[in-house]
């Protein structure tokens, strides 16, 4: 089962349609405010410069969204709503649904999104058959990001199983490394738990606890190995990870360098 997630799709709002007829000024709410994110936002704004439009930047920190989704409905039930903002996955249609995105079939046909676009993620920006959201930027969540050198100053191999992956880890600790760089916010930790489930219960496991809320799988034995093989891997987390953004990697010394993120 491929784990494929919108994680960046600017869906237009109601006035979208109207004020982009003509060049003017377009406030775009998103939450791209880390170094690398904040680059590729400025990219999209000179794309959009270039066609004669300005755009308002209205950044709302917060690597998960939720400080910005809080901004967004806030702002959609005053009618005040921003012209574009950054929405991702299943939250695209429960927007679609409260009638407050624009139609974008016209520029889909144009630039032949149906063609270039995987149908999966098609779907995912669509609502009724009608695009209603652009893809920007699309990619998996669960991956596991290593560091060879210190596998290799541990005597340790690669993991490709959760059973290899603690046997690395015991490895890694004895050597003075922290196995895993991990921060502790809600969907840090949410998104690490899903990656677990799929890896330890298989995609049928997945969908029935996660998708279906299947009390029976809910109150499984495999849940349970679920919950202890995450509470394991959480165990070799840093002492200071509860808390950390994303994109504040834990500080070490020359010996505790993380070898997975």
């Amino acid at each position: 089962m491929s784990m494929t997630r919108i994680s960046l799709s600017l869906a237009a709002a109601g006035l979208m349609s109207a004020s982009l007829a003509q060049a003017g000024e377009v406030e775009v709410l998103h939450w791209w405010t880390s170094g690398g994110e904040a680059k590729a936002a400025a990219e999209l704004k000179a794309t959009m410069q270039k066609k004669g439009h300005s755009w308002k930047d209205f950044a709302v920190a917060g690597g998960g969204g939720d400080s910005a989704m809080t901004v967004l409905k806030s702002r959609v039930v005053s009618g005040n709503a921003p012209a574009a903002a950054q929405i991702k996955g299943p939250s695209i249609q429960e927007w679609a649904r409260e009638g407050v995105l624009a139609n974008m079939d016209d520029v889909a046909k144009a630039e032949k999104w149906d063609e270039l676009l995987p149908k999966a993620i098609a779907d995912g920006l669509k609502y009724k058959g009608n695009y209603v959201a652009a893809p920007v930027n699309v990619h998996r969540v669960n991956w596991l990001w290593a560091n060879p050198e210190a596998f290799k100053k541990a005597g340790a191999k690669l993991p490709t199983t959760w059973d290899e992956f603690f046997v690395a880890a015991e490895a890694l600790k004895k050597a003075g490394i922290i196995p895993v760089a991990h921060g502790g916010q809600n969907w840090q930790d949410f998104t690490t738990f899903e990656s677990v489930a799929l890896g330890v219960g298989g995609a049928d496991f997945y969908k029935k606890a996660l998708v279906q809320l299947d009390g029976g799988t809910l109150k499984s034995p495999t849940m349970l190995k679920v919950l202890d093989t995450f509470k394991k891997v959480k165990g070799y987390t840093d002492k200071n990870a509860p808390g950390r953004d994303w994109n504040r990697p834990p500080r070490w010394s020359s010996r505790a360098r993380p070898a997975c993120s």
